[in-house]
């Protein structure tokens, strides 16, 4: 960069930085919030103030947003498998490589952790962590929706709903146990069921994870000198950290116990006891 474009990006910041204080103080009314900084916290976590009406049905906002996210990852694999699969070529393009590469990484998942038995295990952790990706960055887009006091509301990632991490913990835990169960008949089920607490940790892993991010937004969002550009860096920083740790965290943990509870346990085989032969002794 020469000397006179440098300047002129100075310039430029300079002018930008010092137009974002202006608005700052012009708008800063010494405390402008409606709620308590305890009422934010706890409505996104436990969603008691902002309800949605879905279908006559009352409903929390992340219910609405997990079937918005179901029905968007639906619509572009059909779109893909009709328009895109046709035209793949032996030299691949940028799509072309772009698909592979994502549905590549989670066979090679599965056919690592789990060589004896991975079919439907890669099918099941790339929806998995498909779903967790797209559904964690799928607040970034702001889609708002009515609330059943009136008000709109942007919806929030499915998993910021402790029912939805939970949702996804139990039925990887009981895809898991189906590998089992395949695999070693009953005694897959003695292997999964040993394995008490992993629903609950995979649960709780993502709604934690996921929380954290959307409480850390809220906070620089509700202190009024923080509230211009940072929220977004922060919001769109914490999201996509989330949703690609959260997506190979899930994803790797159920790949890796589905691979240990299909392995075949073979019996050992057990020892016939030799018979003991008397020895006659002539006297």
């Amino acid at each position: 960069m020469d000397k006179g474009k440098r300047t002129r990006f100075l310039v430029v910041t300079a002018i930008v930085l010092v137009l974002l204080l202006v608005s700052i103080f012009i708008t800063y009314k010494g405390g402008g919030n409606h709620e308590s900084i305890k009422t934010v916290m706890r409505d996104a976590v436990i969603h008691e103030e902002n309800k949605m009406n879905f279908f006559g049905l009352t409903v929390n906002p992340s219910l609405i947003a997990g079937y918005l996210v179901s029905a968007i990852l639906l619509f572009i694999a059909l779109m893909i498998r009709i328009f895109a699969i046709p035209r793949f070529k032996t030299v691949p393009g940028k799509f072309q490589i772009v698909i592979e590469t994502w549905v590549g990484y989670f066979d090679n998942l599965a056919k690592t952790n789990s060589p004896h038995l991975n079919g439907a295990l890669g099918a099941y952790i790339f929806a998995a962590g498909s779903y967790i990706f797209v559904g964690t960055i799928f607040e970034l887009f702001g889609i708002q929706w009515m609330t059943t006091a009136g008000n709109p509301m942007a919806l929030p990632a499915p998993l910021c709903d402790i029912n939805g991490a939970i949702a996804m913990g139990v039925f990887s835990y009981g895809f898991i146990m189906s590998g089992g169960i395949r695999k070693n008949k009953l005694k897959g089920i003695g292997l999964t069921l040993k394995e008490f607490s992993l629903p609950i940790s995979m649960s709780f892993r993502l709604f934690c994870a996921l929380l954290s991010g959307a409480l850390v937004t809220e906070l620089v969002y509700y202190t009024i000198m923080l509230s211009f550009v940072l929220p977004v860096l922060v919001g769109v920083l914490f999201t996509l950290i989330h949703a690609v740790v959260q997506a190979y965290v899930l994803t790797m943990l159920t790949s890796i116990y589905y691979g240990e509870v299909s392995e075949v346990h073979e019996k050992k085989p057990k020892k016939k006891k030799e018979k003991k032969t008397e020895v006659a002794v002539e006297a």
